[in-house]
């Protein structure tokens, strides 16, 4: 009898989806998330929640900084000069572990003497829902070309812009949030073909919730503009529909994949040190195919952060308001549930993606690939004595929940940076 093997693939970018939202509390009206006004009403005692906000999930919109803008015409390449007894300190949490554990780490405390230091900064992983940061960036890029003399007209576009999900939505089992702000009532459940949200509210859910139909329509709008330009604020649905259907999917899936990797290079990030292949949900290969894969290293993404914090991302504007879209403003998983960075404030995005070999008769399940078991944390953390570190830590451990991992490393490596 000829043996099978069976080969279970599942890739669930995102642990904790629903169960951590970002922005900050005030921003309703600004934006018009409306899931902001249900935690605004929350933070005002009007309605009741069993779970208690962070103390460090408090801060207000406008509160929100960006921390290098006095270096914002250093390189980037300047930013990355190890500090050696940084570096030994961190260099000794990883001492006995192989290279499944792979991070970059930057002390921007003080502009003027940052610290940094790295571990395998160049081995490359799956990105995971990490790689929604780069949806983020082309969104802001494409509204950027459409008005690039007014931040206003970009943001009236995301509040008021709606969309429908359609197909692109499709295939994710976790859910978005969706508040009735007539009868204060919270729904979470899967987003299906026929919802309609504003972009905020679409770019929201994909960080959020890091739901990954969201992320694949909010890619698309993005497909879009670069296809529109001007004429994109007036697009109908119908418009839309027609274009995927009368352009051939190679040319498709060359502008989506263009669109979404251009400006990181034009950051300075190499294709092999960040880049994003394919869309988060199979609905969209309906229309755009795969193209280079996905990859993800904490050399890539510590640039990123870099420069998002120096307001070179698209613009200052820009960089400040996906910097807001980061904000963590409820519960927190993996390397931000720490317990040390209750007080602060944490701009975080988490990714994972698992893959399992049944045939081998070992323990294998969620978030535990025997396979592959990808993990991975990018955050910035800002504490309210002004101690501010950004962090980037990737691992691959089979067979094995990293979850626990990451919150450790997280209290550990705290307690480095601040003993300076």
């Amino acid at each position: 009898m000829k043996k099978i093997v069976i080969i279970v693939f599942l890739g669930l970018m995102g642990l904790g989806f629903s169960e951590f939202v970002e922005y900050p509390i005030d921003g309703y009206e600004r934006t018009g998330i409306k899931r902001l006004k249900r935690l605004e009403m929350i933070k005002n005692g009007e309605l009741k929640e069993s779970t208690p906000l962070p103390a460090g999930a408090m801060k207000s919109w406008e509160e929100i900084k960006l921390n290098l803008l006095s270096k914002k015409e250093d390189s980037t390449g300047s930013f990355f000069v190890v500090d050696e007894p940084f570096q030994k300190d961190i260099g000794a949490l990883f001492r006995g572990l192989d290279k499944s554990y792979s991070l970059t780490i930057m002390d921007i405390s003080d502009p003027d003497s940052v610290r940094y230091a790295e571990r395998n900064k160049s081995l490359g992983y799956q990105p995971g829902s990490v790689g929604k940061l780069a949806v983020l960036t082309a969104l802001f890029e494409q509204l950027a070309k459409i008005y690039p003399d007014s931040f206003e007209l970009r943001t009236q576009l995301l509040k008021n812009k709606e969309v429908k999900a359609g197909v692109w939505g499709l295939r994710d089992e976790h859910t978005v949030p969706i508040f009735n702000v007539e009868k204060n009532t919270l729904v979470k459940r899967q987003v299906v073909a026929s919802d309609v949200f504003s972009l905020y509210e679409w770019a929201d859910h994909m960080l959020s919730v890091s739901n990954n139909g969201a992320a694949s329509i909010v890619w698309r709008e993005a497909l879009l503009m670069a296809a529109f330009g001007e004429k994109y604020p007036e697009l109908t649905e119908e418009e839309a529909m027609a274009y995927f259907k009368e352009t051939p999917k190679k040319d498709l899936t060359d502008l989506a994949n263009d669109v979404v990797n251009l400006p990181l290079r034009d950051l300075g990030i190499t294709a092999d040190e960040w880049r994003l292949g394919s869309f988060f949900t199979s609905g969209a290969n309906t229309y755009v195919g795969d193209k280079g894969g996905s990859i993800g290293t904490p050399y890539g993404l510590m640039k990123f952060l870099v420069q998002l914090e120096q307001g070179k991302v698209v613009n200052e504007e820009s960089s400040l308001e996906m910097k807001r879209l980061m904000y963590m403003t409820d519960r927190r998983i993996r390397y931000a549930q720490s317990p040390v960075l209750k007080e602060a404030a944490v701009y975080f995005k988490s990714g994972s993606l698992y893959k399992c070999d049944r045939s081998k008769g070992e323990e294998c399940g969620k978030y535990m690939g025997n396979v592959q078991n990808f993990m991975n944390s990018v955050i910035i953390v800002e504490h309210p004595d002004n101690c501010r570190y950004m962090v980037v830590l990737m691992t691959n451990v089979l067979r094995k929940n990293s979850a626990s991992d990451h919150m450790y490393l997280a209290s550990a490596i705290d307690k480095i940076v601040r003993k300076g």
